[in-house]
């Protein structure tokens, strides 16, 4: 089995999109890209925003990914739970469209007997360390947010310590909605590593509107063209996504 290269969005907001294309509607065309696209929703405490919670569940449904409703004391944990969640979920995914080929349309990891199961999984955990991770990252900086941007830098932070025991490479980029002449705006372009948020985090302004769907789209385009870079300076590397190796 090749050494695979898994693409991520992992978007981090606390409310209902209010600006552009519809959220749920660019994260189904990121994954058709091959590309997961996870939510962490950061709520108030003792406040629940169905709205909000809806469209939190639908963006991660609708993008092949994991959501996860948080209160911002809890998002460190969270960040790094959720983005292994997604790594092993669609290498399982990947894993059972090998299967389905070798031993027919119907088989799956779940319908293995457990001593097979067990193989199979430690081929996916094993996978989860030594493939390449590109992890795009959107952090909604609407008004509302503004008291949760330390935290959210703290849980970047921590994310990427936790990524770098891997054995695979990661590469990290960070946007953040609304930029501040544009919807979007990147503040982090590809890097393996995520320290300079220290000095990125402070300056950046928070403003009224939620353009979701624009940041999806245009994490999307971000994935598209690092792909165009990396085949024309290195057209021997072997990738794969959800829909095959």
């Amino acid at each position: 089995m090749k050494k695979g290269h898994l693409k991520q969005i992992l978007l981090i907001t606390d409310g209902c999109s209010n600006q552009g294309e519809d959220p749920i509607a660019m994260a189904a065309l990121a994954k058709e890209q091959g590309i997961t696209v996870n939510v962490i929703g950061v709520l108030e405490e003792n406040v629940i925003d169905h709205e909000a919670i809806q469209e939190i569940e639908g963006i991660a449904m609708s993008g092949g990914g994991v959501h996860q409703i948080v209160y911002a004391h809890q998002l460190s944990q969270t960040v790094q739970m959720v983005t292994r969640q997604a790594m092993t979920q669609t290498l399982q995914g990947v894993v059972n469209k090998e299967l389905q080929q070798i031993l027919g349309k119907n088989t799956s990891i779940e319908e293995l007997p457990p001593e097979k199961r067990g193989e199979v999984m430690e081929v996916v955990d094993e996978l989860g360390e030594t493939s390449s991770l590109d992890i795009l990252i959107l952090v909604d900086t609407s008004a509302s947010m503004k008291p949760k941007l330390p935290t959210v830098k703290e849980a970047l932070l921590d994310l990427s310590i936790s990524l770098n025991s891997r054995i695979g490479e990661n590469q990290f980029s960070v946007s953040v909605f609304p930029g501040k002449k544009n919807d979007v705006e990147k503040v982090l372009d590809w890097t393996p590593k995520l320290e300079s948020l220290s000095s990125i985090f402070p300056k950046l302004s928070t403003g009224g509107i939620t353009p979701t769907g624009p940041a999806i789209r245009d994490a999307v385009q971000s994935f598209k063209k690092k792909h165009s870079l990396r085949s024309f300076l290195r057209n021997d590397e072997e990738y794969y996504d959800e829909s095959g190796f």
